[in-house]
């Protein structure tokens, strides 16, 4: 008999609670906060979750730092507030898929899974003693796919919510991504070498995460560890920083249309 995935539900919870609590997420955002949370920790690679968790605490506390800073270096600084429920979506819509799709499809015998209709290809039932989540053969790649989805999306959030909020502390003058020119800190498409390297640091934090998680829970990923690691690592911290990058034109044209 399967039983219900009550410590993700748990989780769930106790992290949505907590971004009310905190201020961190309107009452929408915390709503939503819970339902990804638990669909994504519900997943039976637990690895995922414990990457969410990750990346949920680093940003929040990294915001948090980002704004005391902001406050007293920038003159007429405002807090922007907590996330809304389209925020937190925005910030876990391709994990959140990616997860669903790798549960229905490796794991459909299991709750809440077993409540789907039967509407994918069914790969092997997954047992973390038999086969790796990050191995290239299982359904042509797919399973591998689906976790690189994972790892793209929350090594991009974080790296990009990184370099926005240490990225002030850097000692060097941000350079404007358009002109090359030196900006004053905080300005909208800006970037800076602190900002960029904690970017970097951002995704590698995700791609170790997932990498030690794997390999704790999943005996075939210990086997692998070697193989593992690198492209973990690499396509972690390309990630990082491609969230910042990525972020810095749609601030140029937030910034623009704000003026």
């Amino acid at each position: 008999m399967t039983t219900f995935p009550v410590i993700p539900l748990l989780l769930a919870t106790a992290l949505a609670v907590n971004g009310v609590l905190s201020r961190k997420l309107s009452p929408s955002g915390a709503a939503t906060a819970f339902v990804v949370g638990f669909l994504v920790m519900a997943t039976p690679v637990r690895a995922i979750g414990v990457t969410l968790i990750v990346f949920y605490l680093l940003a929040s506390r990294a915001t948090k730092y980002g704004k005391k800073r902001k406050a007293q270096l920038e003159e007429g600084f405002q807090d922007a507030g907590y996330r809304t429920g389209w925020q937190v979506l925005c910030n876990s819509i391709a994990a959140l898929i990616a997860s669903v799709v790798w549960s229905a499809t490796f794991s459909p015998n299991v709750l809440p899974w077993s409540l789907l209709p039967s509407v994918l290809p069914q790969g092997p039932l997954y047992d973390s003693e038999s086969w790796c989540p990050l191995s290239g053969g299982i359904s042509n790649g797919l399973s591998r796919a689906l976790l690189f989805i994972v790892l793209g999306q929350f090594a991009c959030c974080l790296g990009d919510t990184l370099a926005s909020e240490l990225g002030i502390l850097s000692t060097s003058p941000p350079i404007l991504i358009t002109t090359l020119k030196p900006v004053p800190p905080g300005t909208n498409g800006g970037i800076s070498i602190g900002g960029t390297l904690a970017s970097v640091a951002g995704g590698c934090v995700v791609g170790l995460t997932l990498f030690t998680s794997l390999v704790v829970e999943n005996g075939a990923c210990r086997a692998e560890w070697m193989s593992i690691l690198p492209s973990l690592i690499y396509w972690g911290s390309a990630a990082g920083v491609l969230g910042s990058m990525v972020r810095c034109p749609i601030d140029i044209g937030i910034g623009t249309s704000a003026t």
